[in-house]
């Protein structure tokens, strides 16, 4: 078994923590993807990257998890990992792709949370209360500056399925159903 160090970079890595770790590796991250440019707003450095992983963040930038961890390690002057496939997700929940059967616009609910993202605050709770009072077959549309790959996670983790729909003017919408 591989020990980890403090300062090792895995693919369960906070995207906060890399960059309070290893500074030097931020340019290439965000050069990774035109996703990650904004890992510059400050707004989004304390809310994201505070919780989403490398695995996550792969996912939204549609940069293959081994290349994403293996580039950074290099910038961080370490050795690359072996064996480390792809984003680690379904194919559900990702930007892109073909919009599944259960999507309907207009969704039964929206929430807009870009306003709570902007003012420094995490729209975790509020999705979660929302969800949970979705009836069967019901949508819920969430409105973000960014795919919410972490809050996807817990989602999916409680039982609904989720799907983003690609950007369109910086506004990414999700959308939410029970499974």
């Amino acid at each position: 078994m591989a020990t980890t160090h403090l300062h090792d970079i895995t693919p369960d890595t906070k995207v906060g923590t890399l960059l309070e770790q290893h500074p030097e590796v931020e340019e290439v991250l965000i050069g990774m993807s035109p996703e990650f440019r904004r890992l510059r707003n400050p707004v989004l450095r304390r809310t994201l990257a505070r919780i989403a992983t490398l695995r996550q963040v792969a996912g939204v930038g549609g940069v293959p998890l081994g290349d994403l961890v293996n580039r950074l390690r290099e910038a961080a002057g370490m050795g690359s990992l072996d064996g480390l496939d792809g984003a680690g997700g379904d194919g559900d929940g990702g930007a892109g792709g073909g919009r599944p059967d259960w999507v309907r616009v207009p969704p039964d609910r929206t929430f807009d949370a870009r306003e709570v993202i902007e003012a420094g605050g995490h729209p975790l709770e509020e999705v979660m209360r929302a969800l949970r009072d979705l009836g069967p077959a019901q949508v819920f549309e969430l409105v973000t500056p960014f795919v919410p790959a972490p809050l996807i996670d817990v989602a999916k983790g409680k039982g609904f399925r989720a799907w983003s729909a690609p950007a369109v003017d910086g506004v990414f919408r999700t959308y939410f159903v029970r499974l």
